[in-house]
C-alpha cells in the first residue's frame, strides 16, 4: 500500500464556492486542464460514479464512496489487482481553510499503478489545488 497527502492552507474563502466547484464533475475540464472530459452520472453524492478521460489517457470510471458537503468526498478507481482512493477534505479552523488530499493504493498490483498512475496524479495536486481555488474565487 502507498499513501500520499498534499494540502494547502487558504484564508478568507468561502467553502460552499469551493466545494461547488468541487462537486460539479461535468466543469472539472474547465479548470483542470490535463482532463478531456468528466461527466457524472447522476447527482453527486454516495454510491454514484462519474467518468474521468484525462488527455491523452484512457477514460476510467471512478465510484463516489463518501460524501459529505461542504467537506468531503472520499472517491474509488479499480484497477486490475489494485484499488486507489482519493480522499478530499475541507478542514475549516476559524478563516482558514484547508484542503487536502490523500491518494492511497492497495492490492497485489498496487505498484505498478502507483507507477503508472497514481504519481502523475500526486505531481498535479499542487497545481491542481490552486485551479480549484482561482475558480472558486473567480466569481
Amino acid at each position: 500500500m502507498k499513501t500520499y497527502t498534499y494540502s494547502k492552507k487558504v484564508s478568507n474563502i468561502d467553502i460552499n464556492k469551493l466545494w461547488n466547484v468541487w462537486s460539479d464533475i461535468n466543469q472539472w475540464n474547465t479548470w483542470q486542464d490535463d482532463l478531456d472530459y468528466a461527466t457524472l452520472e447522476g447527482e453527486f453524492k454516495e454510491g454514484n460514479s462519474f467518468i474521468l478521460k484525462p488527455k491523452g489517457g484512457p477514460k476510467v470510471r471512478i465510484q463516489l464512496l463518501k460524501v459529505v458537503p461542504n467537506k468531503q468526498f472520499v472517491d474509488l478507481t479499480t484497477f486490475p489487482l489494485a484499488k486507489m482512493y482519493g480522499d478530499h477534505n475541507f478542514i475549516v479552523r476559524g478563516e482558514e481553510v484547508e484542503i487536502k488530499t490523500t491518494m492511497t493504493i492497495e492490492g497485489p498490483l498496487a505498484f505498478l499503478w502507483n507507477k503508472i498512475v497514481m504519481e502523475g496524479i500526486i505531481k498535479k495536486l499542487d497545481g491542481q489545488t490552486d485551479s480549484l481555488i482561482k475558480k472558486a474565487t473567480k466569481g
